[in-house]
């Protein structure tokens, strides 16, 4: 199965960004490939998919043909296959610092991710901490809460399914090693997500994520950038992106920093994105 997209694609920049977030038994990422566990509707598989110089090879191993469409969404969406980045490189490049970006990868799109709940579930981790740190405490998760997924033709080091709602609502978080109050985070965010299954559906589903303790503004507008989609997020007090807009000494607050992108609108997730790239050289 092939998905298009419209050129140019900046797989190299992709591919880099969800490596270094990749959870071990979940996902395998390469510089030629994508491949994860994945549940539909009660139904367990994987997909792989390979990068290709003007598409994207799928290869789906699950039961339920009635899921394909779904699961060809969800890695569409994870992929920004359908962003136009002409459109999208041709507006933020009119700005003096994302100029040089822009021009460098006018094929940057913005990760998406697979599922909204896993996605705010790694935000949580990664708060205050390096995103190698995150990573590893999202290994570590999945090998304690993760269903083993064992299936025949499977990819070598897909062995778990990423740990349900339900599997964390009641489970030692803390014991994998990270603060207690991000732990109870988690397992607020997962009852919450058991309560209401439309919770990250749209933008008021995430907005509503701000009443549980220890989700602030940064880690919404983070969920809403890559399991909403929405390309008008950012996260503004996100400390790379004021370093990235320095002047000298001189950073911008997050005050500032809204104000600064307010010409970015409505592509402000894909100038984080820019700028993200930009400080990771």
């Amino acid at each position: 199965m092939d998905l298009p997209y419209k050129p140019p694609y900046d797989w190299e920049s992709m591919s880099r960004f969800l490596a270094a977030r990749a959870g071990r038994g979940v996902e395998i990422v390469d510089s030629h490939r994508y491949a994860r566990t994945c549940e539909i509707d009660g139904t367990a598989g994987h997909a792989r998919v390979t990068a290709l110089p003007d598409r994207f090879d799928v290869a789906l191993h699950f039961a339920d043909q009635g899921a394909v469409p779904k699961i060809v969404a969800r890695l569409r969406r994870l992929l920004d296959l359908d962003a136009d980045p002409a459109m999208i490189s041709s507006h933020l490049g009119k700005d003096a610092a994302l100029h040089p970006l822009v021009s460098a990868r006018p094929g940057l799109r913005l990760p998406g991710a697979w599922d909204g709940f896993e996605l705010a579930v790694r935000a949580i981790l990664g708060q205050q901490v390096s995103v190698a740190a995150a990573t590893q405490l999202a290994g570590r998760l999945i090998a304690a809460f993760g269903q083993p997924y064992d299936a025949v033709w499977c990819v070598e080091g897909l062995t778990h399914l990423f740990p349900s709602a339900a599997r964390l609502r009641n489970a030692d978080i803390a014991s994998i090693g990270m603060p207690k109050s991000r732990a109870a985070s988690i397992s607020a965010l997962a009852a919450a997500a058991l309560e209401d299954p439309t919770l990250f559906d749209d933008a008021q589903g995430v907005a509503r994520l701000r009443s549980i303790p220890g989700i602030g503004e940064w880690t919404v507008q983070y969920i809403a950038m890559r399991a909403l989609h929405d390309g008008d997020a950012f996260p503004a007090g996100d400390v790379a992106l004021q370093r990235a807009l320095a002047n000298g000494e001189d950073r911008p607050n997050a005050r500032q920093l809204e104000t600064r992108a307010e010409n970015w609108r409505p592509w402000r997730a894909y100038a984080a994105i820019h700028l993200w790239r930009g400080e990771a050289q």
